[in-house]
């Protein structure tokens, strides 16, 4: 029941979203670069300011950034058995690669866990947020229509105002330079919105979904590679680190955890098959309604 009450209010917010556009008609490309321009650098700023960094941080960066990659190989070679086009395989992974650990794993590991597990999960988060607006953001842009491949994916990563935001962040942090308080309470407005404009956004295009165009046997293997080799993955990589029992639990479950909902952001923002990485965001995140508790019951 608790378990539920993590989740309702995400699911509510997409709710909200997929309404709000059937009955609306929204302009989702440029409510989503608002929240990718405007908010997200904002909230990966508070994020760097507000972290006290330390050793810990390595073992999960190897951890975060290994997990990603592992995901992202196994999507190379299955794009090169199906031949499948650079759109498609940059869709694949934006769908596959990144876990939701912010707004969903962030509250289950705190759930389970208690405040020890909360501050991992934290520092989880904020890695996350390096890997999404680097390494989500290159794929984004390669499997863009309009793109030239890897060059312009490189300077799409280099011109998004979100990598600056997470610099400037962490270089206020280490040099210790105060924020004045009215500048801190813009600062939390803007961050505290950015998470759930993301979430209505994604629930505005699911609404522009048609069920009848899915690709479902990408969007199966997606949801497999999502929900059942990730977790898996990062139990061996769990094995391999020398971190102490409740991480290795913590780092299995934020594998588990579905497609991050800023996937979509970067896909419509690029025009990286934005239907694809939606849906498999919806489904997942409904699918781990099941798989979730099954994992649950093996690890703890």
């Amino acid at each position: 029941m608790e378990f539920l009450g993590v989740i309702l209010p995400i699911f509510s917010i997409f709710v909200l979203g997929f309404i709000g556009q059937k009955k609306f008609h929204f302009d989702t490309k440029t409510i989503s670069t608002m929240a990718l321009y405007l908010m997200s650098p904002v909230l990966v700023f508070r994020t760097f300011y507000n972290t006290e960094f330390d050793a810990s941080y390595g073992y999960l960066a190897i951890y975060t950034f290994g997990l990603c990659f592992a995901l992202i190989s196994i999507v190379y070679a299955v794009a090169f058995i199906k031949k499948y086009s650079v759109r498609e395989t940059c869709a694949m992974i934006l769908a596959s690669s990144f876990m939701n650990n912010g707004n969903y794993g962030t509250p289950v590991v705190f759930l389970l866990f208690g405040a020890a597990g909360l501050d991992y999960a934290i520092i989880l988060m904020v890695i996350q947020q390096v890997v999404m607006c680097t390494v989500g953001i290159y794929y984004a842009a390669k499997g863009s229509p309009e793109g030239n491949g890897v060059q312009s994916a490189i300077l799409a990563v280099r011109r998004m105002p979100i990598v600056y935001g997470g610099i400037i962040g962490g270089l206020f942090h280490y040099f210790s330079i105060p924020l004045s308080q009215s500048l801190v309470e813009a600062v939390n407005l803007v961050a505290d919105a950015a998470i759930p404009t993301i979430m209505l956004t994604l629930g505005m295009q699911l609404a522009n979904i048609s069920i009848k165009k899915l690709a479902y046997r990408k969007l199966s293997l997606s949801l497999t590679l999502k929900l059942v080799i990730s977790p898996l993955i990062a139990y061996g990589l769990a094995l391999i680190l020398p971190v102490d029992d409740l991480v290795k639990q913590i780092m299995v479950i934020m594998a588990a955890m579905p497609t991050a909902a800023n996937t979509t952001l970067y896909a419509m923002q690029f025009d990286t098959d934005p239907e694809f990485v939606s849906s498999t965001t919806l489904f997942s995140t409904i699918l781990s309604l099941l798989t979730l508790p099954i994992l649950l019951t093996f690890i703890i």
